[in-house]
C-alpha cells in the first residue's frame, strides 16, 4: 500500500545493474533490463492501489523486456514522459515520445527500448476492467495514442497528481476504489480519441497531398503555402510529415523529381532546362544534382536509358 522509492544512488557500480534487475522481477515477474553503462543509474517509485499497480522508474539509456505467459489477463499501460522509446509488441514497432502511451498485454512478449535520460508512468492493470469499457480493447492492444489527443493529456496529469498526493496506505478501500475506475475511465477515453485522431489525420492528410499534386509546378509552393492553403499551422504540416521520417520540402523535392523522371522518359524532345522550370525549379544546375542524387544519373543520362 505504501509508495516504495528504490534507487541504484548507494549500489556500488558494478552492481547496479544486478541489483535493478532483481528488483524488476520483483515488481513485474520475468522483466529483463539491460544496459551498455556497467554503473547503471536508475530510480523508480512503486505503489500497489486496490487493482492498480503504478511504477514510475526513471533510468538512463536501457532496454526492457519482458515475457510472462503466468501474467494472465492484465494490461501494461506505459505513458512516456521525458526522453523516447522503441516499442516492440506483437510484431508492430512504435516510437513513444514525450506525452505518447500505449497498451501492451501482459502475458505476451514486449520489448521497450530507452534512448537518453528518460521517465515513464506505468500501470498494471486487469484487463476486464478496461475491456468492459473499451469492447474493441483488443484493436488498440500495441499501439501508440499520440500526447497530442485531449485525452492522453488529461490522463497524464490525473497520474502526475496521484503520485504528488504520495502515500495514501491508510485511504479507505472505497477511496482506492473510486481512483481505480477515474483512471480506467481516462484510459479508455483516451484510447477512444485513438480512432478519431487518426481518422482526421488520414483526411487531413489526403488533401494535404492532392494540393502538393496540384501545385507542384508552382516555384512558390512552401510549408508555408500549404498551412495556409488548408487553414493550418504550419508545425502541423511539418508534423504530418515528421510520422513519416521526412519534411514537406524533401517531399515536394521527391515528388518533383519523379514526375522529371517520367517526363524525361515520355517526352525526348523537351529541354532539360525547360522540364526543370515547368517543374518549380529555379536553376536548372540545381535540379540537375538533386537528380543524380536521386536517380544516380545525370537527366541527360536517364534519358538515354530509358
Amino acid at each position: 500500500m505504501q509508495v516504495e522509492r528504490f534507487t541504484t544512488h548507494d549500489i556500488e557500480p558494478a552492481k547496479r545493474l544486478a541489483f535493478w534487475n532483481e528488483l524488476a522481477e520483483r515488481t513485474f515477474a520475468r522483466m529483463w533490463v539491460d544496459s551498455s553503462n556497467p554503473a547503471f543509474r536508475a530510480e523508480m517509485l512503486r505503489w500497489r492501489l486496490g487493482d492498480l499497480f503504478l511504477i514510475h522508474p526513471k533510468s538512463e539509456s536501457s532496454v526492457v523486456s519482458r515475457a510472462d505467459p503466468r501474467a494472465g489477463d492484465r494490461i501494461v499501460l506505459h505513458l512516456q514522459s521525458r526522453g523516447t522509446s522503441e516499442q516492440s509488441h506483437r510484431g508492430q514497432i512504435a516510437t513513444l515520445r514525450p506525452g505518447d502511451l500505449s497498451v501492451v498485454a501482459a502475458a505476451e512478449p514486449y520489448r521497450l527500448a530507452m534512448s537518453g535520460e528518460h521517465a515513464m508512468l506505468v500501470v498494471e492493470l486487469p484487463r476486464p476492467a478496461l475491456a468492459a469499457r473499451l469492447p474493441d480493447l483488443e484493436s488498440r492492444i500495441g499501439r501508440v495514442v499520440r500526447g497530442a489527443s485531449p485525452g492522453v493529456r488529461i490522463l497524464h496529469d490525473f497520474l502526475q497528481s496521484l503520485w504528488r498526493q504520495g502515500d495514501q496506505s491508510d485511504a479507505e478501500p472505497a477511496w482506492q476504489s473510486s481512483v481505480s475506475n477515474i483512471l480506467l475511465d481516462l484510459l479508455a477515453l483516451a484510447l477512444r480519441e485513438q480512432e478519431q485522431i487518426a481518422r482526421c489525420e488520414d483526411h487531413a492528410s489526403r488533401r494535404l497531398h492532392a494540393l502538393i499534386e496540384a501545385r507542384l509546378t508552382d516555384p512558390e509552393l512552401s510549408t508555408a503555402m500549404l498551412a495556409d492553403e488548408l487553414g493550418i499551422s504550419t508545425r502541423s504540416v511539418q508534423n504530418m510529415f515528421a510520422q513519416t521520417a521526412t519534411t514537406p520540402s524533401a517531399y515536394i523535392l521527391r515528388r518533383r523529381l519523379d514526375r522529371a523522371a517520367e517526363l524525361l522518359a515520355g517526352d525526348p524532345a523537351r529541354s532539360i532546362t525547360d522540364l526543370a522550370f515547368d517543374l518549380g525549379f529555379n536553376d536548372s544546375a540545381y535540379f540537375t544534382r538533386c537528380f543524380r542524387q536521386q536517380f544516380g544519373a545525370p537527366p541527360s543520362a536517364w534519358r538515354a536509358r530509358h
